[in-house]
């Protein structure tokens, strides 16, 4: 499958023989501030300091018939009882389960209150909104192959990079276009359309400056007008009933490590066995809660050798016998990688800015090879999700 694109170092430039970009493109954004290039304005977010007075004042009793003052002493001992109950509840070690939230209550950004109901809502959503195993079996004739995904979605992934948006942007891409993919019939002529379009929707979505649709018409060298992806872009929202809140592995994994208090090389460890997985059919139907825990977990044995604990399986949802089938297919991944003529993840991975993690010699590790043979010998490629 060929696919169509204007030369990556010239995007957001004038080339010989291309169109130049119009003003405020996404490119152009990138550049502003600087008379040749400089990097996207940075957002600072700060939190909000609880500056207000303390009042002290005596408490008061309210009774049927009048209003009498209590002592401040007598009242100590009652609140000294709730704060103890309080902490047996919210930052005391319950069955051995540690309790991540419990130093965030006083930051309001972090939600400490609410967070597990969120998180609760998410699991429910991404079963809500799922990816179905073998979607492209699902219509005849149809002109889309897994190898053919498997390209269009490794161009999604150096597109992505060449117009430096969110990490976010790149999983909400990709999961628009499987769940466009497994409800229409796309033809091979199509399928880059739909792929482009895909990620135009993703990032009116994420970006804070989504980049324009003269850019997305640019990078696939003209193939296709601004008419036609803003028509695919109606089609991909009429079929997904505009419901574009499927949660991301992201999300997942960032409350994982939390829990594992995993730091910074096995959090991007985990991501890189995540991103991996975004050209792999098999590997669509995955629940994002699923693929994000078996990550970290695969990445806790080969760095650290870490256990799966209590807190972790509180957490996630998933005890290490759940995970265990896929971290098999992650290692079957991980040992043809170096191999694959796919090369955009592993490449963006070895760059300093990700720590070199593709490259680094436990990818190769006996944990590595163990678990892919016995992927192999029990079948166990495709995995339920």
């Amino acid at each position: 499958m060929a696919l169509r694109y204007a030369p990556m170092n010239v995007v957001g430039k004038e080339a010989a023989g291309t169109r130049p970009l119009k003003p405020k493109s996404a490119a152009e954004i990138a550049e502003r501030g600087k008379e040749n290039k400089t990097a996207v304005p940075k957002i600072f977010q700060g939190g909000l300091k609880d500056n207000k007075p303390t009042i002290k004042r005596d408490k008061i009793q309210v009774s049927e018939d009048k209003v009498e003052q209590v002592p401040v002493h007598a009242v100590e001992p009652v609140q000294k009882t709730v704060e103890s109950l309080t902490q047996a509840f919210s930052t005391q070690n319950i069955g051995g389960v540690q309790d991540i939230d419990a130093e965030d209550a006083g930051n309001p950004q972090l939600v400490s209150e609410y967070v597990a109901d969120i998180y609760q809502y998410m699991r429910e959503l991404e079963t809500e909104q799922n990816i179905r195993c073998n979607f492209l079996s699902a219509h005849p004739g149809n002109g889309t192959s897994p190898r053919m995904r498997a390209i269009l979605v490794d161009w999604i992934i150096q597109v992505h990079m060449r117009f430096r948006l969110l990490q976010e942007t790149l999983y909400l891409s990709i999961a628009v276009l499987d769940r466009y993919l497994q409800e229409k019939c796309v033809s091979k002529s199509h399928l880059q359309l739909v792929g482009v379009s895909a990620m135009f929707v993703a990032s009116k979505y994420e970006e804070m400056y989504a980049p324009e649709i003269g850019d997305f018409v640019y990078i696939t060298d003209n193939s296709f007008s601004k008419a036609e992806i803003r028509a695919m872009e109606r089609s991909i929202l009429k079929t997904l009933g505009f419901k574009l809140g499927r949660p991301l592995p992201l999300h997942f994994l960032r409350r994982n490590s939390k829990a594992g208090e995993a730091h910074v090389m096995s959090h991007t460890l985990a991501k890189y066995l995540m991103e991996l997985t975004l050209s792999e059919y098999d590997c669509a139907h995955y629940n994002p809660s699923l693929l994000a825990a078996a990550s970290l977990c695969l990445t806790m044995k080969i760095l650290d050798n870490d256990p799966w604990n209590e807190t972790l399986v509180h957490h996630s949802g998933y005890t290490e016998k759940d995970l265990l089938p896929v971290m098999q297919k992650l290692a079957v991944i991980v040992t043809k990688a170096e191999t694959s003529k796919l090369q955009a993840v592993r490449g963006k991975y070895a760059s300093p800015k990700f720590m070199r993690i593709s490259m680094i010699p436990e990818l190769k590790s006996s944990v590595i090879k163990n678990l892919a043979a016995a992927a192999s010998s029990n079948g166990s490629n495709k995995p339920a999700s």
